[in-house]
Formats: C-alpha cells, sequence, structure tokens
C-alpha cells in the first residue's frame, strides 16, 4: 500500500482531481443543465420536453409541442439567464428550440 504525503484531504478537492484528470466536467455539465431545465420549466414544460442537450455554448431542446416551441422563443434571453444563474457558470449563451 502507497504512503501518501497528506493524510487528510477534503473530498471535494478529491474529486475536482478526479473530475479534472478524466476529463468529466463537460458530461456533469450537461446534466447538470438538465436537471436545470427540469427544475425551472416545471411539469408543463417538461412534459412536452423530449430532449436536452448541451453542446459547446448551445442548449439544444427538443420540444413535442410547435405552440410550446413558439411561446419559448420569445424568452430565449431570460431562459439563458435563469439556466446560467442555477448551475452557477455562463455556460450557455444559445438556445435553439427543435
Amino acid at each position: 500500500m502507497a504512503k501518501r504525503n497528506n493524510d487528510f484531504l477534503k473530498i471535494s478537492d478529491v474529486l475536482k482531481e478526479f473530475v479534472d484528470t478524466n476529463n468529466l466536467q463537460k458530461g456533469l455539465d450537461g446534466v447538470n443543465v438538465a436537471e436545470a431545465w427540469a427544475n425551472l420549466m416545471g411539469p408543463g414544460v417538461n412534459n412536452y420536453t423530449t430532449a436536452v442537450k448541451l453542446e459547446r455554448d448551445t442548449l439544444y431542446v427538443q420540444l413535442s409541442s410547435s405552440v410550446l416551441r413558439e411561446e419559448l422563443s420569445y424568452g430565449k434571453e431570460k431562459i439563458i439567464k435563469m439556466l446560467n444563474e442555477s448551475i452557477g457558470k455562463d455556460l450557455i449563451t444559445k438556445v435553439v428550440l427543435r
């Protein structure tokens, strides 16, 4: 068994190092964005949401209702602002509703 220099490490530091070492931040951001979408939009919008995907700085949201898609398109800037605040980072700069 290897001996370590530090006997006491914070779990947050260990997890952050693990995420950085294995390049997992992109995937975690995608999961966080999907959760934020579900929490902020509520069950009414989630019933019509079929897919939420983050690619680079663009959020792609697939909706099964064209009426809802049109309504949400008027508030894209507000949606971006709310999602970024919920995540705690400025990840999203554009929303594409499909």
